[in-house]
Parts: structure tokens; sequence; C-alpha cells
């Protein structure tokens, strides 16, 4: 027959706990699992309510802002004048003009290749002299000219040594492209022989892994004959 009985209560479980003396003799004190769970739960909640609180402190954000200030503690402010425009920046001093015009000028053009100045893929004019930009710290340029190869030309504005490699197909993968142009047109304000091994020899340190050689040659030649 079913009777209306209530749930136990913390009270009852507690007084169900006081020892009862039957006979003369005391019994152990009944707990359920409920009760044993529920005093295990408020355990947890104590033990990790003292992280909480201190996160939820002023004093949180107040280490937060010095961790972000030791963090910059590291750069040094430099300015870049890049393609005509100065920019302002704090680097770290180990940071290379190339991983700078990249990462922090977002001018992605300037192409990474072998990151140790023998491919020439990163070359860029600093002063109007040809640098491979993966062997110079961005923080030695302050006050320099720097153009890239996104100064150079714009599609619907190319320059003409730009247009020579479209119309000769100096290129094939494009990846060595940007420097090989950069280069190119810093040719055509030095000291080089009209010949095409004069021109071969100027450009020795511009890599191209597709061969590609002989188009890059004669856009570089068809250039200079008109200039």
């Amino acid at each position: 027959m079913a009777t209306d009985r209530k749930p136990a209560s913390t009270t009852d479980l507690h007084e169900q706990e006081q020892p009862n003396d039957i006979g003369g003799q005391s019994q152990t004190p009944q707990i359920s699992r409920r009760f044993f769970l529920s005093q295990l739960g408020a355990a947890g909640l104590a033990a990790t309510a003292p992280p909480v609180l201190a996160a939820a402190t002023p004093g949180a954000a107040v280490a937060e802002q010095f961790s972000e200030t030791a963090a910059k503690a590291g750069t040094v402010p430099v300015t870049l004048k890049v393609n005509g425009k100065s920019h302002s920046l704090r680097l770290d001093p180990r940071t290379t003009l190339l991983d700078c015009l990249r990462e922090n000028m977002d001018l992605p053009g300037t192409k990474k290749g072998c990151d140790h100045g023998q491919c020439g893929a990163c070359t860029v004019h600093v002063n109007g002299q040809r640098v491979n930009s993966c062997l110079s710290f961005a923080v030695m340029h302050s006050g320099d000219e720097i153009t890239t190869i996104e100064g150079i030309g714009q599609p619907g504005h190319l320059h003409p040594m730009q247009a020579a490699f479209v119309e000769h197909d100096g290129y094939q993968c494009g990846y060595c492209t940007s420097g090989q142009i950069m280069s190119a047109v810093a040719v055509l304000s030095e000291h080089v022989g009209p010949s095409d091994d004069d021109v071969k020899q100027a450009m020795y340190g511009n890599i191209c892994r597709c061969g590609a050689y002989p188009n890059i040659v004669a856009a570089v030649q068809a250039v200079r004959r008109k200039a």
C-alpha cells in the first residue's frame, strides 16, 4: 500500500545520524547516498571558489595589463617610410625588414624564399638601391626611402618593367617575379653593359627555379632599349 512520504530533508538526515539507544546498545548512524553526494559537491565548490573570486577582482585586470606592458618591453619605436608613406611601429629589434613588410605592414608582395640572402625573392629598394630585405633589420632603416613591388606599379598602371615581364612571359610560378622585377628596375639606373650577358651578370643574385631566364633577360632588354 502506497504512503505519502516526503523525501528526507537535511535536518531529518542529521537527526537520523544521531545514535539511537535500543536496548542499551548504540547503533551506527545510517547516511544516505544522496546526502553523501550533496556534501561532496559542497566541498568541491568551496575548493574552487577562491580562484574564481580572485579572477573577478580588479587586481586580475591590473595584472593582465601589467603582463601586456611587460610583453612590449622588448620592442623599440621605429618610423619607416615605405612606398612614400610613413608608418610608426613598435618592433622587436631583431625583426628583419622582410618580416616587417609582410607581417607588420601587410605588404606580402615581397616574398620570403631562402631567408638567407641567396635567392633574391625578397629584393626591395632602399634609397634607390636594391637590398635583400631578409638580411637587413627593420630598425636600421628609420628615415630611409623604402620601395616594394607594391610601390612600383599597380594593376591598371603597371611599371614598364612589369608590363615587359607580362609581354615576354618572364615568369612561370611567379614566386620569384617580384624580386626579379625589383632587381630589373634597379638595373635601369646602374652601369650595366648593353649585352644579354651583361644583364645576366647584373641579375645573378635573383634565382628563377622555373628557368625562365631567357624571357626575363628579354623583358629587361626591351625596357632598356626604350629608356
